[in-house]
């Protein structure tokens, strides 16, 4: 049977290379189909390749190599799971094979590991199919050498003489030694992308952030009397963000200035409602969009929601999940953020940061009182967007977030 080749699938036009960052799988596993096999790191998202078939998997790429799109990284043997794979003349058994160390069956994980640990693969207690000698078997033995090494060299199948002096395993991610004050690591392409992506921000936006406060008493108490009738019906709770999603809808159709943006000496103004929610994930953070807010119903926003935010942190969402979008929410609160001035998402000329909720003493019709309190703020490009403008939008986002009739009623 021939090799089936692995390669780095198309992403998108933009997209024309990445950083292998991970293989999920050893080099000479035995795979199955549409087993993850791999992690690629792009400027823009995190993905993962996939077995199109079973078989035995060689590696033609190291971690941290920078691959192109449609480069073979790895390549897959169907023979081996299929059982006619021919030895070749003059090989052993593959059962054989494995414990002598032959390299017609011995993988070049295997055999590189060899040569840099001088490990003789014989010497190792196999535990892969025939009882083959795996990456994994040789980095165990390397660890407890001195141990291993010397029980084999005088009692393990074909030893013929001493073990060699212990050598360093793999080259990929070296261990943080206790006690060491510095590491270094080369900046992942998303990250690198993030960081480009708001330096750019700042230089070319006249950004400035407006700031208000929110009462949260209504919305809590709309969430505490049919919470669990919500769960019931939709299987998820009923969360923040689709209040605030369908809040800036409101008042993206009450200050239109705030959906629109700048593309070169032209205004374009936005007559959809595709709204962005910044998730964090271990890569960076990532903007999939909500298509459609305005036509969505709450429970369909708390779905969008958690399906691209699983997505997100899984490495499974796509570049057009991350596409379009006409306005920004981010949540700092969720990390007890208390405030901060968020920085514009370009093209787009808004976002709206939340922030933690605290109790706290508040004047009402000359009574202090407790409430729930959030501070929110907009951050806006004032080449586009007058600051009446920006005041205005995040009134009506206070209103509507303060009077959640407000939304049904469209006032």
């Amino acid at each position: 049977m021939p090799l089936l080749e692995v390669k780095i699938p198309p992403m998108g036009e933009s997209i024309t290379s990445g950083i292998l960052a991970k293989w999920h799988v050893n080099d000479g596993d035995v795979v199955k189909k549409d087993q993850p096999l791999f992690e690629l790191e792009t400027d823009k998202i995190t993905s993962e390749g996939t077995a199109e078939a079973a078989g035995k998997i060689s590696f033609k790429a190291a971690v941290g190599d920078e691959v192109k799109i449609g480069q073979v990284v790895a390549t897959i043997d169907p023979a081996v799971v299929a059982g006619v794979a021919d030895p070749g003349p003059g090989s052993a058994s593959p059962a054989t094979s494995s414990r002598t160390g032959d390299s017609a069956t011995v993988s070049p994980a295997v055999r590189r590991l060899a040569a840099e640990t001088g490990l003789d693969p014989a010497t190792v207690a196999g535990t892969g199919k025939a009882g083959r000698v795996t990456k994994g078997d040789m980095l165990a033995a390397a660890e407890a050498k001195p141990a291993v090494a010397a029980g084999a060299a005088s009692s393990g199948p074909g030893a013929t003489g001493p073990a060699a002096t212990p050598a360093p395993v793999q080259k990929v991610s070296a261990p943080v030694v206790t006690g060491e004050r510095q590491t270094r690591k080369k900046l992942s392409p998303l990250r690198a992308k993030i960081a480009q992506r708001l330096v750019a921000a700042q230089h070319e936006a006249a950004m400035l952030t407006t700031f208000n406060e929110v009462d949260m008493s209504a919305v809590m108490a709309l969430r505490a009397k049919y919470q669990d009738d919500f769960v019931k019906k939709n299987g998820l709770k009923l969360g923040f963000m689709s209040f605030f999603a369908k809040a800036v809808v409101h008042a993206l159709r009450e200050v239109p200035a705030v959906n629109a943006q700048l593309d070169g000496d032209s205004i374009v103004e936005n007559h959809f409602y595709d709204i962005g929610i910044a998730v964090s994930t271990d890569k960076g953070l990532m903007v999939p969009v909500i298509r459609g807010c305005d036509t969505l119903g709450m429970a369909d926003i708390e779905k969008s929601i958690a399906d691209v935010a699983k997505r997100a942190r899984e490495g499974k969402i796509t570049l057009a999940d991350l596409e379009g979008g006409v306005f920004t929410i981010t949540n700092g609160g969720t990390f007890g953020s208390l405030l901060s001035t968020p920085i514009i998402n370009p093209p787009q000329s808004a976002i709206l940061g939340l922030h933690a909720i605290n109790d706290r003493p508040i004047a009402i019709a000359g009574q202090v009182v407790i409430r729930p309190m959030m501070y929110v703020a907009l951050s806006y490009d004032h080449r586009l967007v007058d600051g009446k403008e920006a005041v205005t939008f995040l009134v009506k986002v206070k209103q509507a977030i303060e009077d959640p009739a407000r939304l049904v009623i469209g006032i």
